[in-house]
């Protein structure tokens, strides 16, 4: 068999020439050029204080990010991409970005592609965007009102009826029984005679119908979920911090992922999940208008639902081998791999037998959350929503790309060294990842 080349594209002098000065030439001007590190230097005091109720400058409040691994970063390895934007062309984006999204009918379109470059950090922006991205707002901005209006009520009604206790749910049924004038005597205050105590009503019953049988089995995954929860970017104040608001946002995020969970029999809650749903609330959370920061919790709900109903088939055990399964979308990672550089893809699984469920499994199935800082990761997925073939297409490039920025490391490397390295993925410019994955699609649409 006749072995591929590696794609001329690969070798252009764009990926080894030496940079200008201007360009990202080394780990600090890398670092300080960063999306993450851009946040952070503007929104520093953020986590040095948050309030009860966040000032309205905080949609892209973010305290100091979050190295989510152990290695190196990047510099050079092919070359260092001028598409990192300019001050001028934020402003420019921006203001284009403020322009789509005040007309009366948004151009989706025009939104997606904007998007695909990734969002300034300006407040307010990416949570609007994201909304209209992920289907939550319809184009039609006299629509919206409306439209959140209903969606919080029914995310309410959810709550009413999945996460009240059974203890309330059990006075609920006495009153609406007629009890609510039933006297107590002294020596059994707070206490229902037997008699009164249905079978669906009792602490003790295995009813299907008992609220209580049905709480019983819930417990297992509350107390996954507040665990998952509690660890989630322990070191990011919005989520950890010893802070009534903070205590206020985890309660939030438990309660999206028990309604979630209620809901989905299926799938219920797996262990993950809070880590997808996490820069969804984030967004929304920070959003300086009021309305919008208020209800983040129904939003953010509605939004990470639909996000994940394009994955959810990754999360089901027993769809992992099948089309729609978690090994048939790392087996198209694989694909990709050997159609752009067959000599990465043959050194990594025949050579040095790097399987890539091994680093992909995490990378795939958490939307790349634990392989970059936090605040890059927004970036990521502002390109991730704005694809619209779904956001699964562009996570395969971009987990392709991944692979191709660090090729000359890989190829020189052995199981154990290059295991080590994507299971802790090298710090590196988030633009121009997001360069190389769009340069590896539009090979393949030639």
């Amino acid at each position: 068999m006749v072995r591929k080349k590696v794609p001329e594209w690969l070798n252009s002098t764009m990926w080894s020439a030496p940079p200008p000065p201007s360009s990202f030439n080394d780990d600090a001007t890398l670092l300080r050029h960063s999306p993450a590190t851009k946040m952070s230097s503007m929104k520093k005091q953020e986590a040095e204080s948050i309030s009860v109720t966040p000032p309205p400058s905080t949609a892209s409040s973010v305290p100091s990010p979050r190295p989510r691994n152990n290695g190196s970063s990047i510099s050079g390895e092919y070359g260092n991409s001028s598409v990192a934007p300019s001050s001028a062309e934020d402003f420019s984006r921006q203001a284009h970005l403020s322009a789509e999204l005040s007309k009366k009918v948004i151009n989706m379109k025009e939104l997606r592609s904007l998007a695909s470059q990734s969002l300034p950090d300006s407040p307010g922006i990416r949570s609007t965007v994201w909304k209209l991205l992920l289907g939550y707002l319809p184009p039609e901005r006299s629509l919206w009102s409306s439209e959140l209006k209903q969606k919080r009520s029914q995310y309410k009604h959810y709550k009413d009826e999945l996460l009240t206790s059974p203890s309330e749910i059990t006075w609920r049924l006495v009153r609406s029984k007629g009890f609510d004038n039933y006297e107590l005597k002294s020596g059994s205050r707070c206490m229902l005679s037997r008699s009164r105590i249905t079978d669906e009503d009792h602490p003790l019953s295995l009813g299907k119908a008992s609220v209580w049988n049905t709480y019983f089995q819930d417990i297992e995954t509350i107390e996954q979920i507040d665990k998952d929860v509690k660890r989630t970017h322990p070191d990011i104040p919005f989520f950890s911090a010893e802070s009534s608001f903070a205590r206020s946002n985890q309660e939030s995020m438990k309660n999206i992922l028990l309604v979630f969970a209620k809901l989905n029999q299926g799938i219920r809650y797996v262990q993950g999940m809070n880590e997808i749903l996490a820069p969804i609330f984030y967004v929304f959370r920070n959003d300086p208008d009021d309305d919008s920061s208020s209800h983040a919790e129904a939003d953010a709900f509605f939004c990470f639902v639909e996000l994940l109903s394009g994955f959810r088939d990754f999360y089901c055990q027993q769809l992992d081998n099948s089309v729609v399964g978690i090994r048939s979308a790392i087996t198209r990672l694989s694909q990709l791999v050997r159609k752009h550089d067959e000599e990465l893809w043959r050194h990594l699984e025949i050579t040095t037998k790097v399987n890539p469920q091994f680093y992909a499994f995490r990378w795939i199935t958490l939307l790349l959350t634990q392989e970059f800082s936090f605040f890059d990761c927004l970036h990521i997925w502002d390109a991730l929503l704005s694809d619209p073939e779904g956001p699964l297409e562009s996570l395969l490039g971009i987990c392709c790309a991944m692979l191709v920025l660090v090729r000359r490391r890989l190829i020189a490397g052995d199981f154990t060294s290059n295991m080590k390295l994507l299971q802790h993925y090298p710090t590196t410019n988030i633009s121009h990842l997001l360069y190389v994955a769009n340069k590896l699609r539009s090979k393949m649409l030639v």
